[in-house]
């Protein structure tokens, strides 16, 4: 085994069984295979079958199963032994190892071995460690957590303060604001400030973000909502234009069990583009929730009615919902009415189609449709085959193309198991175009 080698299968997936086959092997049986394949240099069998013979209470198996991939030097293994020692309660033993990595300046080993050193009462250590790091957003964030379960809050805020007032300018030279590295560090320092009980410190420091989502959440919506200033969370759901901190003042209000507040949150006038869908999807998912179907429909068709609104996730959603309610021949006269309009229907449209005929108790339809379609998605037409069990056709179809892990998964529920694996280890190579006779390329200059 070679860590570079390693490292680039368990990163792509190419050329080795991923972890939702090795389950899938697992779930259906097939330990023995797992086993085999953990010892020629499947890491994710590897790791499982470490997890299984650890499950057993078989520890030294467990760290022979894992061995010969930790004495490659890879990262990846080193940090599953160093966990499953820790498990144990073995700390200062994983630390060692694990170390090793860290000082070698290794971002993951960096964020690992730090929180392991913190959880084992040697925050220090980690502070020390991650102090180099601070511009990497990540490994700050690592810092700021560390630094609370060592009582070291006001040197983690002293360094963040410094990345924040370094006199720093976008790389644009007509660019006139600052950018802080790292990214995050002034919501890191508001976070400080909240834990240390100065709230207003906090929100100050959050007005002067330039991104207020991140992740889908924003963090002074988060923050008001914590500390039960509604009305001031009221004023900034209305400014922000994302939605986010609208979602936040829904979901507080909906919690309180005012429903009906909640939904007038949504239906704010006034956003545009992302702000409004990203609010109608979140409605749709709170009327669903308290049982009003009928207005979810309704807020669902004004959203694909709209000018542009005709884009395929929004009419999934749409077909999906009509599905949900026991209603999929609406879904289906909604996309015939389209069809109509346009005179043809995309495969973005049609595969949205496919579900809802089988939601009518019409799956052969759908499969005799989605062979005839031009655009023809094998893998669909294979899923549609599969769930009617036709298997063995599923199968045929896949292996006319490069089916790859979905004609492996076929293969492992009809156990053929040694075939599946021999596909995901030796994949089909892209085919090359030979040149023809007749192909331009042919004649010089070449």
């Amino acid at each position: 085994m070679d860590a570079a080698d390693l490292d680039y299968k368990t990163r792509t997936y190419a050329a080795c069984i991923p972890p939702h086959l090795v389950s899938r092997l697992i779930e259906l049986g097939h330990t023995d295979e797992v086993e085999f394949q953990a010892g020629r240099g499947e890491w994710f069998c590897a790791r499982e079958q470490a997890r299984l013979l650890a499950e057993q209470g078989r520890r030294v198996e467990a760290s022979e199963v894992l061995a010969p991939y930790v004495a490659t030097g890879w990262w990846k293994a080193v940090e599953a032994m160093a966990a499953m020692l820790e498990e144990w309660g073995r700390g200062d033993e994983a630390i060692v190892p694990a170390r090793r990595h860290a000082e070698a300046g290794e971002r993951s080993a960096l964020g690992f071995v730090a929180r392991l050193l913190a959880r084992h009462g040697r925050a220090d250590e980690a502070l020390t460690l991650l102090r180099p790091h601070v511009e990497d957003a990540w490994l700050a964030a690592v810092l700021v957590d560390v630094a609370e379960g060592a009582g070291r809050d006001e040197d983690a805020a002293a360094l963040l303060i410094a990345c924040i007032d370094a006199p720093r300018s976008c790389d644009d030279p007509s660019c006139s604001r600052r950018r802080i590295e790292p990214f995050n560090a002034v919501g890191l320092l508001a976070a400080i400030r909240e834990r240390q009980g100065r709230v207003e410190e906090a929100i100050a420091l959050l007005r002067t973000r330039e991104t207020t989502s991140v992740n889908g959440r924003d963090q002074l919506a988060d923050l008001l909502a914590r500390h039960d200033r509604i009305e001031e969370l009221r004023e900034y759901a209305v400014a922000e234009p994302l939605g986010t901190a609208a979602q936040c003042l829904a979901e507080v209000l909906e919690e309180r069990g005012d429903v009906e507040g909640a939904i007038a949150v949504y239906r704010q006038p006034g956003r545009s583009g992302f702000g409004r869908n990203h609010g109608a999807v979140r409605l749709v998912e709170l009327l669903v929730r308290h049982g009003r179907g009928e207005e979810a429909t309704e807020v669902l068709r004004s959203l694909a009615d709209a000018p542009g609104g005709e884009e395929d996730w929004i009419v999934d959603m749409l077909c999906t919902h009509y599905a949900d309610q026991g209603r999929p021949e609406d879904g289906l006269a909604y996309l015939d009415a389209l069809k109509e309009r346009d005179g043809e229907e995309a495969w973005e449209f049609f595969r949205i189609r496919l579900p809802l005929l089988v939601a009518c108790g019409r799956r052969e339809e759908a499969i005799d449709l989605a062979m005839a379609h031009p655009e023809r998605d094998t893998w669909a037409v294979a899923e549609l085959l599969a769930d009617a069990g036709r298997t063995e056709e599923a199968v045929a179809l896949l292996e006319q193309d490069d089916g790859g892990s979905v004609l492996a998964w076929h293969l492992i529920d009809l156990g053929r198991v040694k075939d599946a694996v021999a596909i995901l280890q030796h994949p089909k190579p892209v085919p090359t175009k030979l040149p023809q006779g007749n192909d331009p390329t042919d004649e010089p200059p070449f």
